[in-house]
């Protein structure tokens, strides 16, 4: 058994559906990053997304740890064409899709995007490999929906118990892993 230590990046001040879209995140909040820095493990790996919000708030709470290069398998949800949309203008252009996939996130797909288990799959998969390479345990940086797989896999939660969540930024999940996946804690602000 290990411990996966899930953050969420830092706000981004968007209000738009930005899963592959790059953009910053703000970090200037030093004294949240140092509290959090603080409340990890020391001597764990870090490792994030390949995204520049993800990837720029683990470096800035890394401090002596080992940084391990990104990762593209922990990336948040692709949502195609509706990437940079804000919610308003997604239920004007397509109300029965946006509903289905409020509804029923687990199979729906936005146009040219992928499922929640489609990432549930990528982000399981990426998390696998990197814990039998760090089988200690592992600080990973990622997205909402990258966390919110995980924790829907220590939880056994549907897909839309789990998207219903709320996960803030700079916040903290840990989850014990091995034969049995347990939530130890979910969205903690250090």
């Amino acid at each position: 058994m290990s411990r996966l230590w899930l953050v969420r990046h830092g706000p981004t001040g968007g209000k738009a559906m930005y899963g592959w879209t790059d953009i910053p995140a703000d970090l200037s909040d030093s004294a949240a990053l140092t509290r959090l820095s603080a409340a990890l493990p020391a001597g764990l790996p870090v490792i994030s997304s390949d995204l520049i919000r993800a990837r720029a708030t683990a470096d800035a709470i890394a401090g002596h740890r080992p940084r391990l290069p990104d990762d593209p398998n922990l990336r948040e949800i692709h949502f195609g064409d509706w990437e940079g949309a804000g919610f308003a203008e997604i239920w004007a252009r397509s109300p029965r899709l946006a509903q289905r996939l409020w509804d029923a996130p687990g199979d729906t797909y936005p146009p040219g995007g992928e499922s929640w288990n489609a990432l549930r799959t990528r982000v399981g998969t990426g998390i696998d490999r990197l814990l039998r390479d760090n089988p200690g345990g592992l600080i990973v940086v990622a997205h909402f929906g990258s966390i919110l797989t995980q924790v829907q896999r220590a939880t056994g939660e549907t897909a839309k118990q789990v998207f219903g969540r709320k996960l803030r930024h700079l916040s903290l999940t840990e989850i014990s892993t091995g034969p049995a996946w347990t939530l130890a804690r979910f969205n903690e602000l250090p």
